[in-house]
């Protein structure tokens, strides 16, 4: 079995996913069915940005959002785990993307102020660069 600190993270996010699923359906299935919003309407999703509150929305978007960057995140940090270099500062740049995409999701379920969410994505993004960095570094040098 792989013993990685890196993995801890990983979790945490996983975890935090599924957090958002609940609040975005513990907030979207009551505005729905107040909106008289039949299942088969959402099919067209547009239909329910159009129809649904702005703040309902929001978090179904961020859940979204987590499916997306986050894939590379969880890639990297297996790659890392594999070959040995999932401790230290690798295990330390996980924990940083992790903790600024989950203060990302509290933004934008919340206030959903762009700028403030842009900065939290670009920083996110500058830790994901370097654990990517950091994996191609090692698998390339062998």
């Amino acid at each position: 079995m792989i013993q990685s600190q890196i993995l801890q993270p990983v979790v945490v996010l996983l975890a935090w996913t599924m957090i958002m699923w609940l609040w975005m359906y513990a907030t979207r299935i009551p505005a729905m069915s107040e909106a008289g919003i039949e299942p088969n309407d959402a099919r067209r999703t547009k239909a329910l940005d159009e129809t649904l509150p702005a703040n309902v929305q929001w978090k179904a978007h961020n859940y979204n959002h987590l499916h997306e960057a986050p894939t590379v995140f969880y890639a990297v940090a297996l790659v890392l785990a594999m070959i040995g270099l999932g401790d230290g500062m690798n295990a330390l740049i996980a924990w940083i993307y992790v903790g600024l995409r989950i203060i990302h999701s509290l933004v934008q379920a919340t206030a959903n102020v762009v700028m403030v969410r842009f900065v939290l994505y670009a920083l996110s993004s500058v830790a994901l660069i370097a654990l990517v960095f950091n994996a191609a570094s090692a698998v390339f040098a062998a």
